[in-house]
């Protein structure tokens, strides 16, 4: 018995076994189904209709995702990420760079930041790149060097990196060892002066997203300068890297517990200019730096 279908030029709706199936263009099997159609497999049909069977056919590596259980290599995997990848599977969107970014935060050793980090990268809208790395905002000194210790060259082309375990792995403190980049955001409360960067992090290179600021930043062991800011990223996926912004780099100091005067001499130069920027008077003791201790909190 000939299948009974309509197809259009952005869909394909199928009747198989009395129930009806409708896919859009998009979606990753169109063109499987279509051949389905011309062959008249109905059970093929079936499976590329259901979308965890779907997910399946077209993803390769450690990424496997059968009958709505996701897995990388035999190990069953949740999170916001993994649901997120089945919600762009339903949609008919790009999904590969979401499977690339969870292969990749699979390898992370660090459990918090393979929960954490991309709901932190949603919220702050730092998109992902093809290959499933992510980009995020850094502000450096006019030079390119960062802030905090002045020793570390941000020019467009360099990759940074540091030991993994001398990194701070505590959320808690905000200041402390480290790479540190993050949201648009958090890179412009660095005010007084310098660039803006745009930087590229593979997953598995992040060690923790601190609490302070907001959850605005994140510190890694290794990045990549791939552009001077121009504007703001807005699209979820890039793979021009024409358009970046940059977060703050603490660097990698051997005072451990040195208070971020980079960063407070920064946060109190942008407060200013802002208010100066919406004509308020800004105050004598507005100038004054505020003062963190060494868990990075503000002292009264």
């Amino acid at each position: 018995m000939t299948i009974p279908y309509i197809l259009t030029d952005n869909s394909l709706t199928v009747v198989v076994n009395g129930k009806a199936y409708t896919m859009d263009k998009t979606n990753p099997a169109f063109h499987q189904a279509n051949e389905a159609l011309r062959n008249q497999d109905a059970d093929k049909l079936e499976q590329l209709f259901d979308t965890s069977k779907a997910v399946e056919d077209y993803v390769d590596g450690n990424i496997s995702v059968k009958e709505g259980v996701v897995r990388y290599k035999t190990e069953e995997v949740h999170g916001h990420v993994v649901g997120r990848i089945l919600d762009f599977m339903r949609q008919g969107l790009p999904y590969e760079p979401l499977v690339k970014f969870l292969d990749k935060l699979m390898s992370n050793p660090s459990r918090r930041a393979t929960q954490e980090l991309y709901a932190f990268l949603e919220h702050k809208s730092m998109p992902l790149t093809p290959d499933g790395n992510f980009l995020a905002y850094k502000s450096v000194r006019e030079d390119f060097t960062d802030w905090h210790s002045g020793k570390f060259d941000n020019n467009v082309g360099n990759t940074l990196e540091m030991t993994r375990n001398s990194v701070c792995d505590d959320a808690n403190i905000g200041c402390s060892d480290g790479f540190h980049a993050g949201s648009l955001e958090y890179a412009r409360s660095f005010g007084h002066g310098g660039n803006l960067m745009i930087v590229e992090i593979d997953p598995s290179d992040v060690v923790s997203v601190p609490t302070d600021c907001d959850c605005q930043k994140l510190r890694t062991c290794k990045y990549k300068v791939v552009s001077l800011f121009e504007r703001k990223l807005e699209e979820p996926l890039c793979d021009d890297y024409g358009d970046y912004d940059c977060v703050i780099d603490d660097g990698y100091d051997e005072e451990v517990d040195a208070p971020c005067n980079a960063y407070d001499d920064a946060y109190n130069a942008g407060y200013n200019a802002a208010k100066a920027d919406l004509g308020m008077s800004v105050p004598k003791t507005a100038k004054k730096l505020a003062k963190r201790d060494k868990l990075g909190r503000f002292s009264k």
